[in-house]
């Protein structure tokens, strides 16, 4: 469970700090930030192809847009003191290689590729020579694209990769979801499948666990109230825990696939239904549906032998509540 703080601090490093506290206290097994700068991202240029056209920031610059959103490279070494003091997993997604030597001098533990970067592979290769796993969203690439990044990260030396599906969309709606990609891609490319989750709410990230994804990435805020970049599809404290939980205790709910009496159930077993003599019968009396009925408890024959019961007689006599047994039939 990867808890991304993207540009929601606002700008301010104590937020940032709040944020990482906020997040550890969720449950989350990791922390994930962004570690680049507007002029290392993209261009300050006034070209309509750098303008972002409809959705949550239509009508600005990337430029601006990067500028609002950095997590500034200073605030870098605080964030993981902040984060290895509170015993959560702290690890970021570099833009460039000035990112990915800023995170190695802090012994970052893994690196994430960015959705938009998987398919820049000389940035793969260089993130992936330092010898730490990489996390590669997948989002608008292609099957053929998804592979290229997978093994120029295994051939440059990643200690192992896991590629997340991802719907470039932000806010992502559900119909778009498709978490059936998941178990095919977990065919397709052989190494562990994720999603990072940019839907509203839990809904899209259960489901994709039920389906085998073994990472989960959510964005998080304090407040969607308080705004920042990536706010309105950002969960807030007391929803990302129960995405944590529901997250975990979908995964413990998979289990295996079995057909034997589990050890939780064997105290409830006793009361299945069986067959059980619901009148008095004298002995040499016939057995029939007036007297013998298939009723809770189990301490009678198994109502599948109902038929092999009815018309024999009764060798003794019978007394109503009495479990039936082979003995009692003559």
């Amino acid at each position: 469970m990867i808890c991304e703080l993207s540009g929601n601090h606002n700008g301010s490093l104590d937020r940032a700090l709040q944020m990482i506290d906020a997040a550890a206290d969720t449950g989350a097994d990791a922390i994930k930030i962004q570690t680049y700068t507007a002029d290392t991202i993209t261009l300050d240029v006034d070209r309509p192809e750098f303008k972002i056209q409809g959705g949550l920031w239509d009508g600005r610059s990337l430029h601006e847009l990067y500028r609002e959103a950095q997590t500034p490279y200073e605030w870098h070494p605080a964030l993981f003191e902040r984060a290895a003091r509170r015993g959560v997993i702290l690890f970021s997604s570099p833009f460039d290689e000035t990112a990915v030597d800023l995170l190695s001098s802090l012994d970052a533990p893994a690196y994430k590729i960015a959705s938009f970067e998987a398919v820049d592979l000389p940035l793969i290769r260089y993130a992936a020579a330092r010898g730490k796993p990489l996390i590669i969203s997948t989002g608008m690439a292609n099957a053929q694209e998804m592979a290229a990044a997978r093994d120029a990260a295994l051939e440059a030396g990643a200690a192992g990769v896991v590629l997340l599906h991802c719907v470039s969309s932000y806010p992502a709606v559900f119909a778009d979801a498709n978490v059936r990609t998941i178990p095919d891609m977990a065919a397709r490319f052989g190494c562990p499948i994720g999603l990072s989750d940019h839907t509203p709410g839990s809904a899209a990230s259960v489901a994709a666990v039920a389906l085998g994804a073994c990472v989960i990435e959510k964005h998080f805020t304090l407040a969607r109230s308080d705004g920042g970049p990536d706010a309105a599809f950002s969960l807030e404290p007391a929803e990302f825990a129960a995405l944590v939980r529901d997250c975990h205790d979908g995964w413990a709910a998979l289990g295996r696939a079995h057909y034997d009496l589990l050890g939780s159930e064997r105290a409830n077993s006793q009361f299945r239904r069986s067959l059980y003599v619901t009148a008095d019968v004298p002995a040499g009396a016939p057995l029939g549906r007036d007297n013998v009925r298939s009723v809770r408890p189990g301490a009678g024959l198994p109502p599948g032998e109902m038929d092999k019961v009815l018309g024999r007689a009764a060798a003794r006599d019978l007394k109503r509540g009495e479990p039936l047994a082979w003995d009692m039939i003559a």
